[in-house]
């Protein structure tokens, strides 16, 4: 990338080196925009390059099939905040009409969402996790394009850790905003860069995982990004238990000197109460976004 997403400056300052520890085990690097500050991986595979960095039977938001201790601590906590997800989509939009989940994964969210009296679509680039999520809706999930959709469509969009996959950044917001009906609310989900586990863990921290992790956000250049595209933050909701996942993940990334379960525990909970001190810097974050002016 030769300028910033967020304000086209064209100066970036060296940030970290960082593993793919997943996949290919090559190293990226990640820099910081002297400009607005977002840090973003640079530089980093295309998009017809990167659908290799995705093929591993270990990643399981691709796979529910996928097996061991990490995978099945990720099936564990998604089965307790799914019901918080949805309950707080109700609350959000509580005519519970038309919802689309942009890189639903395996269609768990979409299942509980439609289960709860929404009319849900999803979208999905990975073959496998889209071939699922449609076998366990029992309706197709599309692809990747946006384009099949009609402008103010849908009530609710929501992006569960998505947004940092996403190569077309501006394209992709601006096209997300029109699908939008004027009083429709935009769930966006993405790690913390500012948070005390990703400053802990720093290179090995496992929210960077580049090279699919192209950008790695903080509140401040979260707001600015969306403030481009005329929309405004009505709330930032914490993650909390992203930060014990991601300690274990990083910890298992350690080349060395690997803690066990009390050292994830201590980290996730040392991560959640700086956040609770820090103007809610935590792991993971919700944001809870609307046009900046909605229509009549």
């Amino acid at each position: 990338m030769e300028s910033c997403p967020i304000c086209s400056k064209t100066e970036f300052k060296n940030k970290l080196i960082v593993r793919d520890n997943t996949v290919s085990h090559e190293s990226f690097a990640i820099v910081q925009c002297a400009g607005c500050g977002l840090q973003f991986t640079n530089p980093r595979p295309n998009a017809t390059e990167i659908g290799k960095y995705y093929e591993s039977d270990a990643y399981v938001s691709h796979n529910s099939a996928a097996v061991g201790l990490v995978n099945q601590a990720y099936k564990v906590a998604r089965f307790f905040t799914m019901r918080r997800k949805v309950n707080l989509l109700n609350k959000l939009a509580p005519r519970r009409g038309k919802l689309l989940d942009y890189g639903c994964g395996t269609g768990h969210f979409l299942k509980a969402a439609k289960s709860a009296g929404w009319q849900v679509s999803g979208l999905e680039p990975n073959a496998r996790a889209r071939d699922e999520a449609s076998e366990r809706l029992g309706q197709l999930v599309g692809q990747e394009s946006l384009t099949s959709f009609q402008p103010g469509t849908f009530d609710a969009i929501t992006l569960w850790h998505v947004l940092e996959h996403v190569h077309l950044l501006n394209e992709t917001l601006a096209q997300l905003t029109a699908l939008l009906k004027p009083d429709g609310v935009l769930l966006i989900a993405v790690p913390n860069v500012e948070s005390l586990d990703a400053q802990h863990y720093r290179e090995v921290w496992a929210a960077y995982d580049v090279p699919r992790h192209l950008y790695h956000f903080a509140p401040k250049t979260m707001a600015q990004l969306l403030k481009k595209h005329k929309l405004t933050i009505r709330q930032t909701l914490p993650m909390p238990l992203d930060a014990y996942y991601v300690s274990m993940l990083s910890e298992k990334h350690k080349a060395e000197r690997a803690g066990g379960l009390l050292t994830v525990l201590k980290a996730g909970y040392k991560s959640n109460q700086y956040a609770e001190q820090h103007e809610g810097q935590y792991s993971s974050l919700l944001y809870v976004v609307g046009r900046r002016t909605p229509a009549a």
